[in-house]
């Protein structure tokens, strides 16, 4: 499904440039994607752009978010410090927080690779027509171990 989201995210710019369901999925098929992996990644996208529409508009500036013992478990301790991270980097606000969480939890991993939970921000960050600036965008795409340091 992630791979699916990847490739999404690196031919469309946005959503609404997405074709319908049925010729994205013989284009994905066309590229090689499996239906089942395909059918994920529809049906992951259409949860995102539900709950992107329920949290439209939502303020929320200063909340402090206390996971459930199921979302610890299912996010696991390295996703859960991520998104704290991007939070008090000022990159991610509650509501966009809150879809990120959403998201992660319709996975069927548990617990959550942390490049699957980069992946899931960057989705959400499209779907909301937003892009993230230069420095999330090298935090969502390089490994830590490839970084270089000055």
């Amino acid at each position: 499904m992630f791979d699916v989201l990847v490739y999404l995210y690196e031919n469309y710019w946005r959503p609404d440039a997405c074709p319908d369901h049925d010729q994205l999925s013989k284009k994905l098929t066309a590229v090689g994607f499996e239906s089942e992996e395909i059918e994920d990644a529809l049906n992951w996208l259409d949860g995102l752009a539900d709950v992107a529409e329920s949290h439209t508009g939502v303020q929320g500036e200063r909340s402090m978010r206390v996971y459930s013992p199921a979302e610890q478990e299912h996010l696991g301790v390295a996703s859960i410090a991520f998104i704290s991270f991007l939070e008090s980097a000022g990159v991610l606000p509650p509501p966009m927080r809150e879809i990120v969480v959403d998201r992660a939890m319709a996975t069927a991993h548990a617990p959550l690779r942390l490049e699957d939970l980069k992946i899931i921000v960057l989705m959400v960050f499209w779907s909301l027509g937003e892009e993230p600036d230069a420095l999330i965008l090298d935090e969502l795409f390089v490994d830590a171990e490839d970084r270089l340091i000055h």
